[in-house]
């Protein structure tokens, strides 16, 4: 019988006699009852108290949250499950509430519509966000996003993240990177067997592995640079290289410069490989998809990509006849380079943030949001499914459920290296980001020498710097 809807059943165990009743309790029947009060009356059916009603729930308001993400496309298909799940979860979790998704392609997030909306102050609720200098920190400084520190602190996982440094101003938080990354050369086994190459460990190696594949009629290294950022993630990796893993945070200090010989190096030899025809020809005319085209058809032997890229070479669907058969490592030190050349680059940049303008409800979806997608289980499976190295802390049992081989690579690579230097896309200023994208792309083009891309940065550098 439903309890919600009914009360219980009284069954009468005893009846009255003539002058007076007494109703018989659990226990036994009281000694002067006689058989006689076992008549017809005790064989009377039962009866029901009148059904108690529902208490009525108060009714809920719907409400809606605008959530902004850039899990499009086929390779971001892992990240997009999970966003998902974490949708549903969420949802189920807040009465009342639906989430608006508003899938915008990277770049075009970064640099065109947050900070239109930044700049008019109305942000999306829940939305993609650059950790540094030039995004996170700047929205912060000018009170469009929300401190996130009281939430992570009653969630008690405020301490669970590797480094947050580049969402943190004057001590308080104000964005979550979804995960980690590192950049490196991924390459084709099979090629490389085919033609005698080893995964090269030195300068030499790489160099010599570049000619061998030019010399049959491969490209060397896959790249589309009409996102100038593609190309900028090889050049930052040559930079901490030539210049050393100090020289990143440097330019904000103005400890290293951009016209410096060690940085004017890492120009110089970018541009030495666009001329002896390393790159896909026609670079400048390709997006960011078709250099994973050119390497997964095999016509390019390397590819220079993060670490997040990782799930797509198990993946059938994406990678093709090239499914497991891909491997990675490191950019080898260079000869005379600057510092430990042992170091990656390491960064902890992407993630969420939030509008600093919330409504109650609001903020209930958000603190629910960021407890759905911000714990154990959900960085594990971004790892497994997905290759994103955890922004969390994971027990080494979690770390030990990787079966990727490449992920596996990634990880002893980290684990070994000396340690890791950010790129400078998270620690310089909008304008001088901006202007390395210009800069890289002229000299690709031919149109400015390694030298005058140092000089044009440095001045836009210096400017920057004394206007803080």
């Amino acid at each position: 019988m439903n309890l919600k809807m009914k009360s219980l059943l009284i069954v009468a165990l005893g009846v009255s006699t003539t002058l007076a009743g007494c109703a018989g309790g659990g226990g036994a029947e009281p000694a002067e009852q006689t058989a006689e009060a076992e008549g017809p009356a005790a064989e009377q059916p039962a009866t029901e108290k009148p059904a108690a009603e529902a208490p009525k729930q108060e009714a809920v308001e719907p409400f809606t949250v605008s959530l902004r993400h850039i899990q499009i496309g086929e390779a971001q298909k892992f990240r997009k499950a999970i966003l998902d799940d974490v949708v549903a979860a969420t949802e189920a979790e807040i009465p009342g509430l639906a989430f608006e998704l508003d899938g915008v392609e990277d770049q075009v997030n970064r640099f065109t519509k947050l900070p239109a909306e930044m700049a008019a102050g109305n942000p999306p609720v829940i939305f993609d966000l650059f950790g540094g200098t030039g995004d996170a920190l700047k929205y912060a400084k000018a009170g469009r996003l929300l401190d996130l520190t009281p939430i992570l602190d009653e969630l008690g996982i405020r301490d669970k993240f590797l480094n947050l440094s580049q969402f943190t101003l004057d001590g308080k938080v104000y964005g979550l990177p979804i995960g980690g990354n590192t950049e490196g050369f991924y390459y084709n086994q099979t090629m490389f067997e085919q033609y005698g190459i080893a995964p090269p460990k030195t300068w030499e190696e790489l160099e010599a592995a570049a000619e061998t594949l030019k010399g049959n009629g491969v490209t060397p290294f896959a790249m589309g640079s009409k996102g100038a950022w593609v190309p900028l993630m090889m050049v930052n990796t040559m930079i901490g290289r030539y210049a050393g893993p100090d020289s990143i945070n440097g330019f904000l200090s103005g400890q290293a410069k951009w016209n410096s010989p060690e940085v004017v190096a890492a120009f110089a030899k970018y541009k030495e490989w666009v001329d002896k025809g390393y790159f896909t020809k026609g670079e400048l005319g390709l997006e960011y998809a078709d250099m994973l085209n050119q390497f997964v058809t095999g016509k390019a032997g390397m590819m220079f990509d993060g670490s997040w890229r990782s799930s797509v070479f198990k993946d059938p669907a994406q990678a093709f006849d090239l499914t497991g058969k891909v491997g990675y490592f490191n950019m080898p030190a260079v000869p005379n380079g600057v510092g430990d050349q042992t170091y990656v680059n390491g960064n902890y940049g992407n993630g969420y943030g939030f509008s600093a303008d919330l409504d109650d409800n609001e903020r209930k979806a958000v603190k629910a949001f960021i407890k759905n997608l911000y714990n154990d289980d959900m960085q594990l499976r971004g790892l497994l499914e997905d290759g994103v190295l955890p922004s969390m802390k994971l027990s080494d049992e979690a770390l030990s459920k990787v079966e990727d081989p490449i992920v596996k690579e990634v990880m002893n690579l980290m684990k070994n290296a000396g340690g890791a230097f950010s790129h400078f896309d998270s620690v310089v200023q909008s304008d001088v980001y901006k202007e390395s994208e210009a800069q890289i792309q002229k000299l690709i083009a031919g149109q400015a020498s390694p030298e005058e891309v140092g000089e044009a940065l440095q001045k836009v550098q210096d400017a920057a710097n004394a206007a803080q």
